[in-house]
């Protein structure tokens, strides 16, 4: 399996490459040359599995350069009892005989991004070994919010590998900050910019393009990779868990073989629904990816109308890790939906960067008419839902979540739709007491993490263990950086 570039299909490499190097050297996405199908039996082959052997199933398909009691021994340190708080891994939880609830927050930071940023850094490894690299890989991150605790959790203190995280300040919650100033390790490193995640994220693919800065780091005996959803790596471990669901729903006779679901995913950065519709691609039967979007509503309006234009304002909302107006992995899309067609996608991107705005063309509306809907709310909406799932069905969620939720309310009563449903949740609602307490009625908020206590007798729900445990750790990182001087804090880090 080959992985090209989606502004350069001649520029190719090996999977292992690929997941190494994390953005292609022209800054396209790497992606599989060609996109694996399940056979005829594959899902049904898959409904006895655990979650572990289907991600060994799934991902052994896009990755031969690694050996199946490699990609085992992964999944078992990736997903096991010491990691997450259920056998399930990904749970699915029925609300009713349409709706399910795709819970992927049981993880070490208690948000969906574990399930990548646990497998990546076992891949990464292994990758640095099959290419004979010598040199030491940092990591760079840009993060909204989950991205970021998840890839210093994931890569704390493994071998070979620095990581610095950058995340807006003053653009995520509390338990986010607090979760990332007090990440032990001794290869991590954390800070704030001065903007939104916008800059951070593109201040971030400016490291990655700036040849001197790479030069300068290669003669210290490093080189550049990534932890976003712009590497493979991050990409590859989320088709896993729309599959392992489908699988779940047949193995306890909620769907027979063959029957549709619709999937709703809140998405901000795109990398999640991407995951869905790769899932679709290789055979499961999802007929709508519905993208839901918070007040920053740039995918909502670029899937109606097919102009993408982020020359808008930028909110901060309730659910962060959807304060996104530049959504990279869109471009994977693109490159799908254009079939394959480099110079369009290149072109597209060429323009989003010098005008702030693109319009695909009318065959790419049809794809995106075809397998998308779309939708978005407030704050106001964002709450309300809250308190309606914890009133009509004793099930607390975040703001994340919430926004999937009210979405799929919208397009079923526009839509008439009653497709069976999978929406997709993507963090713990005690990543957000404050604004989850509010939508309980409680003005009277607890300060620091006596908030999380506070959520748990409100609602009789556990404050998760990893959480929980922030209580009293010490805050090691509170550094704040304009967006033009990150590449000061990479090389303050690397000295």
């Amino acid at each position: 399996m080959q992985y090209v570039s989606t502004r350069n299909k001649n520029q190719k490499c090996s999977a292992a490459q690929a997941i190494a190097q994390g953005l292609a050297l022209d800054g396209g996405l790497l992606t599989p040359e060609v996109l694996p199908k399940l056979s005829p039996n594959g899902l049904k082959t898959m409904t006895d599995m655990s979650y572990q052997q289907r991600a060994v199933f799934v991902m052994g398909s896009y990755l031969d350069d690694f050996t199946a009691s490699e990609l085992s021994a992964f999944a078992t340190r990736a997903y096991g009892p010491d990691k997450f708080d259920t056998k399930a891994v990904a749970p699915v939880r029925q609300l009713d005989d349409k709706t399910y609830c795709l819970e992927l927050w049981h993880g070490p930071t208690c948000a969906f991004k574990d399930m990548a940023l646990q497998m990546l850094p076992h891949l990464l490894s292994a990758a640095l070994s099959k290419n004979e690299e010598q040199k030491t890989v940092c990591i760079l991150v840009a993060t909204s919010g989950d991205t970021g605790k998840a890839a210093l959790e994931g890569f704390k203190d493994v071998d070979r590998t620095r990581i610095l995280v950058f995340y807006p300040k003053d653009g995520v919650s509390d338990i986010q900050q607090l979760q990332m100033q007090t990440q032990e390790g001794d290869n991590v490193g954390v800070c704030a910019v001065v903007g939104n995640f916008d800059d951070a994220q593109t201040g971030v693919k400016r490291l990655f393009s700036d040849a001197a800065l790479r030069d300068t780091l290669a003669g210290r005996g490093y080189f550049f990779s990534s932890a976003n959803s712009i590497n493979w790596g991050r990409i590859l471990p989320q088709i896993v868990y729309y599959i392992s669901a489908y699988c779940d729903l047949l193995k306890e006779g909620k769907l027979q073989k063959g029957d549709p679901i619709n999937v709703c995913v809140p998405t901000g950065n795109f990398g999640n629904i991407l995951s869905a519709y790769y899932a679709k691609q290789m055979g499961v039967p999802i007929h709508k990816l519905i993208c839901a979007s918070n007040q920053n509503n740039v995918l909502t309006d670029f899937i109606k109308t097919g102009v993408y234009d982020r020359n808008r304002p930028f909110y901060n909302t309730m659910s962060p890790s959807m304060d996104i107006l530049i959504s990279s992995n869109l471009e994977r899309m693109l490159f799908e939906f254009t079939e394959r067609d480099d110079v369009a996608v290149k072109e597209y991107m060429s323009a989003l960067a010098s005008e702030g705005r693109y319009e695909v063309s009318e065959k790419v509306k049809k794809q995106l008419d075809k397998n998308f809907a779309a939708g978005c709310c407030g704050d106001a909406e964002t709450q309300a839902m809250i308190a309606k799932m914890w009133k009509e069905k004793n099930y607390l969620i975040d703001t994340h979540t919430a926004v999937a939720f009210h979405v799929l309310e919208e397009y079923r009563r526009e839509t008439g739709d009653d497709t069976p449903t999978v929406v997709v949740s993507t963090a713990s609602p005690f990543k957000f007491c404050d604004n989850v307490l509010g939508a309980l009625g409680v003005t009277d908020l607890a300060a620091g993490t006596d908030i999380l206590d506070q959520l748990s007798k409100v609602t009789g729900e556990p404050v998760p263990a990893p959480l929980a445990n922030l209580k009293g750790k010490e805050i090691r990182f509170q550094q704040v950086t304009e967006k033009e001087n990150m590449s000061d804090r990479v090389l303050e880090m690397l000295q």
